[in-house]
């Protein structure tokens, strides 16, 4: 016999709308999150919606790495000039950096796997969510999206994509990120000088410091919209078809095994 709650309010609820985007919980690969978290600190974080903590680990990732001069350092060891690593990097801080790294990585696999058990436990008992949220100033609304054209979006400029899946705290965050990294990395006017031919004039006025922080940072925002346009659209699948069957299906239908439903 099914559990059933007295209280209306304590049925469990595994997502939530609202003007500035959709919150859910649902199965995650918790080796997969914790690996984006072995990329860069708080980005595990940010594909659990659990935003207070991502942006805090992501801002402490950049202000440390800074202080350290790390990045710097990772590319003399590319080029294997090993002492100019060791002269560059800054030792005062470089111990403040591990733990808060090897937590990133644990935390967010304990919390992947934690959701993914409350996810399992919920699943058949959660209470359906308000499909249509409108305030003065936004409207937001469950809808199925295109992961294809979420990520041309995103490929054009990270944000735009998570714009498009209207979440609004990841896009204003995610902007605030290019614009920094692009500005301080040279990245805009390298490549400039690149499409003109000046191989040597692009390479120099990069910063390799800043310019290491791009790749992660970017083909993130690519997975993270892509992912979230995917558990959208199962989202709103499974909103519709506890509203078909609430407000069409007779309590006299039974499906029995056996029987193909064409």
């Amino acid at each position: 016999m099914p559990y059933t709650y007295k209280n209306q309010k304590a049925v469990p609820k595994l997502a939530y709308l609202s003007i500035f985007g959709t919150s859910q919980i649902h199965l995650r690969n918790p080796y997969v999150v914790a690996m984006w978290s072995a990329v860069f600190p708080g980005y595990g974080h940010l594909l659990l919606n659990k935003y207070l903590r991502g942006f805090s680990l992501v801002i402490w990732e950049l202000f440390i790495n800074q202080m350290i001069h790390l990045n710097s350092a990772m590319v003399y060891s590319f080029i294997g000039d090993i002492q100019k690593a060791k002269d560059v990097i800054d030792i005062r801080y470089m111990h403040l950096y591990i733990p808060v790294y090897i937590f990133a990585i644990w935390d967010s696999y304990r919390t992947t796997v934690d959701m993914n058990k409350i996810f399992l436990l919920n699943e058949k008992d959660a209470s359906t969510i308000e499909r249509l949220v409108i305030k003065p100033f936004e409207i937001n609304y469950l809808d199925k999206r295109d992961p294809i054209a979420a990520i041309f979006w995103s490929l054009t400029i990270p944000s735009l994509g998570q714009l498009y899946i209207h979440r609004i705290f990841g896009a204003f965050f995610t902007l605030v990120m290019t614009v920094v990294l692009v500005h301080f990395s040279h990245f805009i006017e390298a490549f400039h000088y690149l499409l003109i031919g000046e191989l040597k004039k692009s390479s120099q006025v990069l910063n390799a410091q800043w310019l290491l922080y791009l790749p992660s940072f970017y083909f993130f925002t690519l997975y993270d919209t892509y992912m979230n346009v995917v558990e959208n659209n199962k989202l709103y699948d499974t909103e519709q078809k506890k509203f078909l069957r609430k407000y069409y299906q007779t309590n006299s239908f039974h499906l029995q095994k056996g029987i193909k439903v064409k």
